[in-house]
């Protein structure tokens, strides 16, 4: 049986990575896989909207790979360079001739998916800052699906931590002389704002 440690230590170790073994390549039966893990998941009125498409295709994740922003609070790293690029990608997309009301089914299915991917020993990214034009030509995605999220996935490279936030109240993410991640989180009672015991 998993315990709540388990969960812990599987949820403490997923991390956003941003650097990975290009070298290393995922079958896209692993990705298979892990979509097959989000479709268990809960979804608003079990409307089941989303739909993925999967890549582990050279150039197809070049493209992809154009169209994210890649870490915000590192202004000086335009990304990893093509030796530390993700090697597979999964894009969550909404149907609408399903749904046009996607809540945060695409949220709760890259979370999934992420951690799925922590416990084959890969890591990966959620991406919000996407390129949708760009990518939607890209990839000829239909009119019907709408772009809610990428994840990029590899074997990861890339060592992170978890830091408190310190007195200045700072939650930028940064990276040491030696490049480990350090990510700063509230502490447990800075979130909990009130108790009805």
């Amino acid at each position: 049986m998993t315990t709540f440690e388990d969960i812990k230590t599987l949820v403490k170790e997923n991390r956003s990575c941003r650097r990975f073994d290009n070298a290393a390549k995922i079958d896209i039966k692993e990705l298979e896989d892990l979509v097959g893990l989000a479709r268990h998941c809960a979804s608003a009125a079990n409307n089941q909207p989303l739909k993925f498409i999967l890549s582990t295709d050279e150039q197809t994740n070049k493209n992809i790979f154009s169209c994210l922003g890649w870490a915000a609070y590192l202004t000086d790293w335009p990304g990893p360079e093509p030796a530390q690029q993700p090697s597979a990608y999964i894009v969550i997309t909404g149907d609408h001739t399903i749904s046009d009301k996607f809540w945060c089914d695409h949220g709760i299915a890259a979370q999934t998916i992420l951690l799925g991917a922590r416990a084959k020993g890969l890591a990966g990214c959620m991406f919000g800052a996407i390129n949708i034009k760009k990518l939607n030509t890209f990839l000829q995605i239909p009119d019907h699906l709408e772009v809610k999220l990428v994840v990029a996935l590899g074997k990861p490279v890339e060592k992170a931590v978890i830091d408190p936030v310190g007195p200045d109240g700072n939650i930028k993410y940064f990276r040491d002389e030696n490049q480990v991640h350090h990510v700063p989180k509230r502490s447990l009672e800075d979130l909990v704002f009130k108790t009805f015991p």
